[in-house]
């Protein structure tokens, strides 16, 4: 029987499957955009727009799967959730949306810094909300009271803390992008860029883990 449960479980699959297929995808083109012997700088940088255009997907995912995520623990009657908080997870999840997208669209811009500002902001308010979620159910068996339910909304939290140090520790890379075009493709400009790309591949990977584990909890419904 088709019910609104089933049709938003279905959305929050969806959504997981996007995140993580095309991040995949980004991973991919990230690598190949570091074998400076085998690609020319022009491709190169045709292979990091690719990225760029690709990174949307995931980024428009997690900025969905917010309200969606409630939305499927209250309509499961996992939790009832209070109605301001629903209402105002899409809210902030439809905003966060627009931001991503604004950013892209004007991007290089004071206006698309601004935005970022903003979501930078949202995203650890959110990501501690999940902290908080998660571990005061895990404390008290309230408001979330199956354990795997509470260390799923821990797991999701973390998956903030994750996915904003990959933006962080990514940040330089603009810098010595700019220095390989102007100064051409040399172990000068190419390695600072290079330990930036290894760096960051750290906390992609702390990324798939949580997204294989929080996906693992919410299918099997179990903690071990």
């Amino acid at each position: 029987m088709l019910t609104a449960y089933s049709l938003l479980v279905y959305a929050h699959l969806l959504l997981f499957v996007l995140w993580l297929g095309a991040d995949v995808g980004v991973f991919l083109l990230g690598q190949h955009f570091r074998r400076r012997k085998t690609y020319t700088l022009d491709q190169r940088i045709v292979l990091l727009k690719l990225l760029v255009e690709l990174d949307m997907v995931p980024r428009s995912a997690w900025a969905l799967m917010v309200p969606l995520s409630l939305s499927v623990v209250d309509a499961g009657n996992w939790w009832d959730v209070p109605l301001p908080l629903l209402v105002g997870a899409w809210v902030v999840g439809l905003v966060w949306l627009w931001l991503v997208w604004d950013s892209h669209r004007h991007d290089q811009t004071p206006r698309a810094a601004r935005n970022r500002r903003i979501e930078g902001w949202l995203r650890w308010l959110v990501g501690i909300f999940y902290l908080w979620l998660g571990v005061q159910s895990l404390l008290v068996d309230a408001p979330l009271a199956p354990n795997w339910l509470a260390w799923k909304a821990v797991l999701f939290g973390l998956i903030f803390v994750a996915a904003i140090m990959i933006d962080v520790t990514f940040k330089p890379v603009g810098a010595q992008l700019a220095a390989v075009l102007e100064e051409g493709s040399s172990d000068k400009t190419e390695i600072p860029l290079l330990r930036t790309m290894n760096e960051t591949r750290i906390w992609v990977w702390i990324v798939y883990v949580l997204l294989l584990l929080t996906a693992f909890l919410g299918n099997t419904k179990m903690w071990p």
